[in-house]
């Protein structure tokens, strides 16, 4: 390194394919010799970006390597409050993968906003909620600038991220504040007990249930309430739990007037239709049943949260869309969860 750094013909900034530099790759694999070399003979650009507008920086932060951080803020000239095109901060890409090491290094800086949001107006407490990173949720929720109820731009908070995955230990966390609102709507008015009743994360209902300011009986826009996700997702556990809340109404329509029964029986959610039926009559009845139809509702398939405009992994003007992660062998951002459904 040091004979190739020495040669006039040799540019320590030189870009490959993908916009990195020698620098972004010493960086990214934590070698800290190279990564002296090339600031100190090399006099390499700190904040040179790559095609998706990530520095040296974001890549040490996005793998943890500590050592390189400090080797990068030691100079003046690297902004460490840079964002990518995405909106990614170093401080985000460290909180996202759990490196509570970076986290702290940036952290110590008075030239890095903690509240500092992506394009789509999610924070590191965001991301570090959920992808359950609950020691760097901690570092975040002791600053007193970090605001652990604000929203992204559809509306969701660190507790709905939180409550996604199920990451009952962040829930906690959020739920010792005062300052978070434990039933926030977002945009589609599903609260974060919405979140964990369609996902059948039970610890995660038992905690908000146990609270008072948690309305249980909670419509989205569409009217329907935690009920009518856990019927219509099969959640036989999380119906129990419902049910037994003198605040459920069981029998409550939606916008299409269906009720969480109907959606059970309609979907074949046997176990649910059994708990949701009401009970035999005591005595015989002689008044005649009178059959009624209703006429077929057309229903989507990709049908999740109770409503495509609630799916995870479609953008649309609703959902927070998939995040375009560069395809660099140097990155670990973390990936998005297809699967889940979570809009990145």
């Amino acid at each position: 390194m040091k004979l190739l750094l020495e040669r006039a013909n040799v540019n320590p900034d030189k870009p490959d394919q993908d916009g990195e530099t020698p620098l972004h790759c010493a960086a990214s694999n934590g070698h800290e010799g190279v990564v002296k070399l090339l600031l100190e003979l090399g006099n390499a650009n700190l904040d040179k970006p790559d095609q998706y507008g990530k520095a040296p920086l974001h890549c040490a932060a996005s793998n943890g390597r500590e050592e390189v951080v400090k080797l990068l803020l030691e100079r003046g000239d690297a902004n460490p409050d840079k964002p990518d095109q995405y909106g990614w901060t170093p401080l985000l890409c460290a909180a996202s993968n759990g490196h509570e090491g970076v986290v702290k290094l940036l952290l110590e800086r008075g030239d890095v906003n903690p509240n500092k949001p992506d394009q789509y107006g999610k924070t590191p407490l965001h991301d570090a909620a959920f992808y359950g990173r609950e020691g760097v949720v901690k570092l975040l929720l002791e600053r007193g600038d970090v605001n652990p109820d604000k929203p992204d731009q559809y509306g969701r908070t660190p507790l709905h991220d939180a409550v996604f995955d199920g990451h009952e230990g962040v829930v906690k966390l959020l739920l010792e504040r005062d300052d978070a609102d434990p039933d926030k709507p977002g945009q589609d008015g599903q609260t974060p007990l919405h979140y964990a009743a369609c996902d059948g994360h039970e610890g995660v209902v038992k905690l908000l249930l146990e609270r008072d300011d948690v309305n249980p009986d909670k419509p989205d826009q569409y009217g329907r309430t935690p009920l009518h996700c856990a019927a219509y997702n099969g959640r036989e556990a999380l119906v129990k739990l419902l049910l037994e809340q003198d605040n459920v109404n069981p029998h409550r329509p939606d916008s299409q007037a269906r009720t969480p029964l109907s959606w059970a029986v309609q979907l074949g959610r046997a176990g649910v239709a059994a708990l949701l039926q009401p009970p035999p009559p005591t005595t015989p009845s002689t008044t005649p049943v009178q059959k009624v139809t209703f006429p077929p509702i057309p229903f989507n398939s990709s049908y999740s949260r109770l409503h495509a405009t609630s799916t995870r992994a479609t953008p649309t003007s609703q959902t927070r869309p998939l995040r375009p992660l560069p395809p660099s062998s140097h990155s670990r951002t973390p990936s998005s969860r297809i699967s889940k459904r979570r809009p990145r």
